[in-house]
C-alpha cells in the first residue's frame, strides 16, 4: 500500500532536507557587517559599531574558528568603533573641551 501517502520518498527540497533558505548567508553578513564597521569610523558610530559586532557575530555562525575574514574584520573593528564612540560621547558631556 505505498500509494496511499506511507511512501518514504519526500519532497527533494523539503526543510529537512536542504536547511533554511530564509535568511542571509553568512558571507552577506560579513560584508555587511565589515561595510558597517568602516561607514561607523565616520559617522554614527553609536549605532554601527554594535551592528557590525552583531552581523560579524552572526556570520561566523556564533563562533570564533570559522576563518571568514569579513565576518572577523567586522567584529573586530565594530567593537573598536563602538569603544571610541563612547569615548567621545562621555569625553564632550563631561565638563572640558573634548576628549582629552
Amino acid at each position: 500500500m505505498a500509494g496511499f501517502g506511507n511512501s518514504s520518498r519526500r519532497y527533494p527540497r523539503s526543510r529537512g532536507r536542504t536547511g533554511s533558505r530564509s535568511g542571509p548567508d553568512s558571507a552577506t553578513l560579513g560584508i555587511i557587517g565589515a561595510i558597517c564597521a568602516v561607514a561607523g569610523l565616520f559617522v554614527l558610530g553609536i549605532v554601527l559599531g554594535p551592528v557590525a559586532v552583531v552581523c560579524g557575530w552572526l556570520a561566523m555562525g556564533r563562533r570564533w574558528n570559522s576563518g571568514s575574514v569579513p565576518a572577523l574584520i567586522a567584529v573586530v573593528l565594530g567593537a573598536i568603533v563602538t569603544v571610541l564612540s563612547l569615548i567621545m560621547l562621555f569625553g564632550a558631556a563631561s565638563s572640558g573641551y573634548g576628549v582629552f
